[in-house]
């Protein structure tokens, strides 16, 4: 994690990272003001909260009460040598703990990752640099010796070059990359989670069976991100970029549209129409991006090659960010290779919705072939070991499809978690299968699991396929469990052979689509410098409904957005608007306001906290509509699940409308004890939230232009390096 310190008056420093400022000062003694805790005393703490994070971890797993757990920490120092101390953790537990969690609670102690760290002994390395973000790659502590050469199926070179390729891709584009976590909590499966030092948001996981094979997955996964503008899908880009001469690729185009609303001739084809816009309700409108908001320049749309006859073909940018999510995305070392990739995925992950949602029961790998893979069964068996039963299905129905599932059962919980991975080979995607099962989890993060269940609408809803998308975290229906399966195994191979290995298997990939009556559409995205590409299979590779583009479009943003970041200077009539928009147009009433118009808030703000209905309760107060406020101040109090400062402040409100809202009581006569319960600033907002002189409490101002927004304003950075690394490829303004 990288951490940028900046220096104060006097002896005061300020730590900045992720989206949180932390202040350190030295006592008077030692000539500061004593305003903050010292670097020192910091590092004490973060042990001993350490410790106190694991021990809720353990209590929290096992539904044991913490209210009576008491820990604490004494740092003992050496007379002689004050760098040699002796940290003392001590835990008070309350009698009725079993003598099985006193002992388990201790151990889950030792886990503590300040302490880990602290006992291995950390290198420091102190350097001058020229400038701190010229450094780009300084953080990736993964170097793979200079003459290494490991090649693994599916690459089309060794690890160690394409690991070097991806870094010197990343660091050339001035993105500083950090590993955060690292995950190896069975043999052969790592996996690794790495961001962007400035712009957290922008983060991808890897997996492999080795820690190289993670490092060049997770790089991979992050330049077919930035080469399709993922991290940035559903955000607002600003006014520059929307009236810039393009807004996210050079070769864009825009279809301006008329007053009546119709499709632009020239975007999409028949073909895709037909399943796009069945009924015949899509209107241009539904297709302006959300990024720019630019209705008045028309709808962007993308080029991307249709597969059986090599025609262009125009996709908005709107329908593949709403329908498509990150499915069909990738990077390689070659185009085969990153087309590999795609159309794997592709492949896992409509046959894993097939066999869910038709709620089939797929058939065993029998043991003797699983034998042929001891380094992917040495995974399995320490899982089953841990008390976890695997079970290790062919997803390929019957050797149609090149998919595998690995599928693991939690006795303590009774959650199931079924992994799905894809790959022409039958090892490599069962490899995956695993790999994705443990990316980025360890043993405790495997009791969230869901239960199996036998109502087959819960399995059926659309949701539900997306919380599989997601992480693989939604429900599987118990009749995948049945021991008769819905189709015979088969030890199956689309494998590619020689040196065009990846080539022939694309082709044998897109042959299976072919046979299917797909049509397939492919946009190679190298201005980046990267070999990357998007595969979209209409009617097959979509993540979310087509309904969606009507229904529930992502551009919905556009409604809201300029109101929502105009809050404190709209008038009562334009509240009053806003306040129709927001309960007229089918809002989930606990969404948050983030996501809604596309901001990257700081999610510890109040502005990073706002839900729909939270919104709409503080413009009721602006607008002294207190029946109505009170109503919906019963609801958060109810149902939101926000910080504890601002439950207090509407539990204040809650209590400050009852009164006023009664004709029987008098606000004077409670106000004193209103104070002494809640405090005078708490009730001067309250107070002041009622009566109309206080607006939109907790909620800074800002604007169209974003001001004041840091955390939105690193997420545009991120994406303007892509920008100009573009416009610069392509010989064009940015």
């Amino acid at each position: 994690m990288e951490i940028k310190v900046n220096f104060l008056d006097k002896l005061r420093l300020e730590a900045k990272f992720d989206d949180f400022t932390v202040i350190a000062d030295q006592p008077i003694r030692y000539k500061g003001d004593g305003s903050a805790p010292g670097p020192f005393d910091y590092f004490l703490a973060s042990s001993a909260l350490c410790a106190a994070y694991f021990v809720k971890l353990y209590c929290n797993t096992r539904a044991i009460p913490t209210e009576n757990i008491r820990l604490s920490q004494n740092n003992i120092v050496d007379p002689e040598n004050r760098y040699q101390q002796i940290f003392k953790i001590q835990v008070e537990l309350p009698a009725d703990i079993s003598d099985k969690d006193r002992q388990g609670i201790l151990r889950s102690i030792e886990r503590c990752t300040v302490k880990k760290v602290v006992q291995a002994g950390p290198e420091f390395v102190i350097e001058e640099v020229a400038n701190l973000d010229a450094d780009a790659q300084a953080l990736l502590t993964l170097a793979p010796g200079a003459d290494a050469q490991t090649y693994i199926p599916g690459k089309d070179l060794p690890l160690e070059q394409t690991i070097a390729n991806m870094s010197a891709l990343l660091a050339g584009l001035g993105i500083k990359i950090e590993i955060a976590s690292w995950r190896n909590i069975v043999p052969n499966v790592w996996s690794l989670h790495i961001r962007d030092a400035h712009s957290p948001m922008c983060f991808t996981n890897g997996k492999g069976s080795t820690k190289e094979s993670a490092l060049a997955s997770a790089l991979g996964e992050y330049i077919e991100r930035i080469s399709n503008n993922h991290f940035y899908a559903g955000a607002y880009w600003g006014r520059a970029f929307a009236d810039a001469p393009f807004v996210h690729y050079p070769d864009e185009r825009w279809f301006p549209f008329g007053a009546d609303d119709v499709l632009p001739q020239g975007l999409l084809d028949d073909y895709s129409l037909d399943i796009y816009d069945p009924d015949g309700e899509l209107r241009a409108s539904h297709l302006v991006d959300t990024n720019s908001g630019n209705a008045a320049r028309g709808i962007v749309a993308l080029p991307y090659v249709r597969q059986s006859d090599g025609e262009t073909v125009y996709f908005p940018s709107n329908l593949i960010e709403n329908l498509y999510a990150s499915n069909g995305m990738s990077a390689g070392n070659t185009l085969a290779e990153a087309q590999v990739q795609c159309l794997s995925e592709i492949f896992e992950r409509a046959v894993k919705r097939q066999i869910l949602e038709g709620e089939m029961a797929l058939p065993d790998v029998p043991q003797d072939v699983l034998a042929k893979y001891p380094g992917i069964l040495a995974g399995i068996q320490a899982l089953e070991e841990q008390g976890f039963p695997v079970l290790v299905k062919d997803a390929s129905l019957g050797g149609t499809y090149p998919v595998m599932c690995v599928t693991l059962m939690n006795p303590r919980t009774g959650g199931v978690f079924a992994s799905f991975g894809a790959h022409p080979s039958f090892e490599v995607a069962l490899e995956r299968s695993l790999t994705e099962l443990l990316q980025g989890r360890s043993f405790e993060g495997l009791n969230d699991l869901p239960q199996p269940t036998f109502a087959s609408n819960a399995v059926t809803e659309p949701n539900n396929f997306v919380e599989h998308f997601i992480d693989s975290s939604g429900i599987v229906s118990w009749r995948f469990f049945s021991a008769r399966a819905d189709a015979d195994f088969v030890e199956w191979d689309f494998s590619g052979r020689g040196e065009d290995s990846n080539a022939q298997e694309a082709a044998t990939l897109l042959a299976i689509l072919r046979d299917m009556g797909k049509e397939v559409y492919i946009a190679e995205l190298g201005q980046l410098g990267a070999t990357a590409c998007r595969i979209l299979v209409p009617g097959y590779s979509e993540v979310y409904p087509v309904e969606d583009l009507v229904w529930d479009n992502t551009n919905k943003a556009l409604l809201f957005r300029e109101d929502i970041l105009n809050l404190q200077r709209l008038d009562d009539e334009q509240l009053a608007d806003l306040l129709n928009r927001l309960e007229n147009n089918e809002l989930d009433e606990y969404a948050d306001i983030a996501t809604l118009i596309g901001i990257e808030f700081d999610e510890n703000t109040d502005w990073g906290q706002l839900t729909v209905l939270e919104l709409k309760l503080l413009v009721h107060l602006a607008l002294g509509q207190l029946e109505e406020a009170h109503e919906l101040v019963g609801a958060f109090l109810q149902y939101n699940d926000n910080t504890v400062e601002r439950r207090l402040f509407y539990q204040a409100v809650n209590v400050v409308l009852e009164v006023t809202l009664d004709d029987d009581l008098a606000l004077d006569d409670y106000v004193f004890n209103f104070r002494r319960m809640y405090g005078d600033a708490r009730m001067d907002a309250a107070l002041g939230s009622v009566d109309g002189s206080v607006r939109f409490f907790g909620l800074s101002e800002t604007g169209m232009g974003l001001e004041g927004l840091d955390r939105h304003q690193r997420l545009l950075d991120s994406y303007r390096k892509l920008h100009a690394a573009r416009a610069k490829a392509a010989g064009v303004a940015a």
